[in-house]
């Protein structure tokens, strides 16, 4: 049985990245965690002039509520990389004392007088493809409604639980980042039911074309949104506005908002090795969503902490 988390690069591959991710909130709403576990141009060993440019990288932030988070990112040689073949099913990344596989993901980093461990196991029902374009690149959600139990500690202060926290495990590769991208993903409770989760993607493609879709899960059932207009993407203000109709006749309209101190920047490294540049991510963002369908009464999702909103490249502007 294929996964969506199975590994696509060769080690002998010179430019491209992939890369597993973890986004949780936790269950109290003190806060939300970002895990990341990067290769990156494994065939000519990273972009070996630039000091953060390592091949094998394990990233960990933390975003409290009412705080600035804290990122830490660690490299590591090729070498000492466990990596299931192309292919391969179960899968499995590991790195010394840090791994993620299908159902949990680990780490221990020790870093400017910090140290932050993780063990995580995670279980979901609902998985996907958001975007597939070949060698270009792919966006898969083998983890869309995630429940995560385990424990996690940073500097002597323990976070535990069964469940821990709520999110979204991801799978993402490319053989460079696009120029701009908006990004987000959204987790519902529902106290007598079964939750729902939003996922949205917007990147430029070649020949001046625009990639955009989201796929809400709800009511156990997918609904797929091809063809979104925008009506604000600020990466100023930090806001993202979209609406669509799917097939089956349900109309949409969301409003992703990561304004707040929980707005983290840091700088990706190009896989050319040129430079880097500048992502914004909010792990802790708000959201809210608006469905209609004919003959049916309108309903209203809403969550204050169960948002994640990234966003690279400069694309600014407003339709309403």
């Amino acid at each position: 049985m294929q996964t969506l988390n199975e590994v696509y690069s060769s080690l002998s591959t010179r430019r491209r990245y992939e890369v597993w991710f973890v986004r949780l909130g936790l269950a109290d709403g003190a806060g939300a965690w970002w895990f990341r576990y990067l290769l990156m141009n494994p065939g000519r060993g990273g972009c070996p002039g630039d000091s953060r440019g390592m091949p094998v990288q394990v990233w960990a932030t933390w975003f409290p509520r009412d705080g600035k988070p804290q990122g830490f990112i660690q490299g590591f040689r090729l070498d000492d990389l466990d990596l299931s073949a192309r292919g391969q099913n179960p899968f499995q990344f590991r790195i010394g004392d840090n791994g993620i596989d299908e159902s949990s993901c680990r780490g221990a980093l020790a870093l400017d007088g910090h140290t932050i461990s993780w063990d995580l196991h995670y279980r979901s029902t609902f998985c996907f493809t958001l975007s597939h374009k070949g060698w270009i690149g792919f966006s898969r959600t083998p983890h869309s409604d995630g429940l995560f139990s385990g424990r996690i500690v940073l500097d002597g202060r323990s976070f535990q639980g069964n469940p821990l926290g709520f999110g979204v495990q991801g799978h993402n590769c490319g053989y460079r980042h696009r120029n701009f991208w908006t990004w987000a993903h959204a987790y519902f409770l529902h106290p007598d039911g079964p939750p729902s989760t939003l996922e949205a993607l917007v990147y430029d493609m070649p020949f001046g074309l625009v990639f955009r879709k989201a796929m809400l899960w709800h009511d156990g059932k997918p609904h797929h949104f091809r063809s979104l207009r925008e009506t604000r993407n600020d990466r100023d203000q930090f806001v993202w506005n979209f609406r669509g109709s799917s097939p089956d006749g349900l109309q949409l309209e969301a409003a992703i908002d990561g304004t707040g101190p929980c707005l983290h920047q840091l700088p990706y490294l190009k896989t050319n090795c040129t430079g880097s540049f500048e992502v914004r991510n909010n792990s802790l963002a708000r959201a809210k969503l608006r469905l209609e369908r004919r003959n049916a009464p309108t309903q209203e999702l809403e969550t204050i902490t169960g948002a994640v909103l990234e966003m690279a490249g400069r694309r600014t502007y407003s339709e309403e």
